[in-house]
């Protein structure tokens, strides 16, 4: 069953939707050449502790920190240690999110560790990036959930190859519905799978998390041994990018980006919800 949120609902979601959106900024600046995923993991918990929030990641399943932090090759879902120090010219995806009184935001964003990065893994970010971009702005009234995954894979399909000769958009993950917890349904698959039919249709108070996670190689993955560490199976880099985003009756609202959405989605002809906080 799909949970349908209160405008009230959308607002304490929009709340947490910040603390996440502090977390990005927070860890953002704290990934330079040096530092260890274990330093960022320590960001996020200082900022979720100034703004009174709560993980949703750490016990989650039994995973042992506040955020994910996936580097180089690794897709989604690694784990912080003392043991990994980034170095120059490394990418990283940082996973994360909160819960204010009862409600979620989550969302991962792709960074780049110094500099020298080539212009290829540059696209691979920026072609992860605005896909999502392309799903969220299919969030409309009377859409459907698959026309989601069809702008996402469709943008992505769009673009020109890179040497490998596709970007391998990942299968076994995707997007999930949020509200009253981080992970719900309608799943939502970052392509096109008709076996699925159309999915449920989109109406106001639908919450849904966009995350797209694409490879400079295979879609393939597999997990590590230590049942968290999802990597490419051919070595490949990867990025990942993610944002909560509610459907209201004015439009939608980015609930993990500091304007809603609004510059992003004007770039659609689309007008972001108003923000219930402001």
């Amino acid at each position: 069953m799909v949970e349908i949120k209160t405008p009230e609902q959308i607002a304490k979601m929009r709340e947490a939707g910040l603390v996440v959106a502090a977390i990005h900024a927070a860890t953002r600046k704290a990934a330079v050449p040096g530092a260890t995923t274990k330093d960022l993991d320590d960001v996020a918990r200082k900022v979720l502790a100034e703004h009174g929030a709560k993980s949703n990641f750490l016990g989650y399943g039994g995973f042992p920190a506040t955020i994910c932090t996936s580097v180089n090759d690794v897709v989604v879902h690694g784990i912080p240690d003392a043991e990994t120090v980034l170095a120059d010219g490394d990418i990283i995806s940082i996973d994360c999110g909160a819960i204010i009184d009862g409600w979620h935001g989550d969302a991962a964003y792709t960074a780049f560790v110094g500099s020298g990065h080539s212009a290829e893994l540059a696209e691979l970010s920026r072609v992860t990036e605005e896909s999502m971009w392309a799903g969220i702005a299919a969030v409309t009234k009377g859409n459907r959930l698959v026309d989601i995954s069809k702008a996402i894979e469709g943008y992505i399909r769009r673009q020109p190859r890179p040497s490998s000769g596709k970007y391998g958009i990942v299968e076994d993950y995707g997007g999930h519905g949020i509200g009253s917890q981080m992970h719900m349904d309608p799943h939502l698959l970052n392509y096109v799978d008709r076996k699925r039919g159309r999915g449920p249709k989109l109406v106001p108070g639908f919450c849904i998390a966009i995350e797209p996670m694409v490879n400079l190689g295979t879609a393939k993955t597999h997990v590590l041994d230590d049942d968290w560490t999802v990597k490419t199976n051919d070595g490949s880099w990867s990025s990942h990018w993610e944002h909560s985003v509610a459907l209201t009756e004015q439009g939608p609202l980015v609930l993990t980006a500091v304007d809603g959405g609004k510059a992003k989605l004007a770039e659609y002809g689309i007008v972001a919800a108003p923000d219930p906080l402001a």
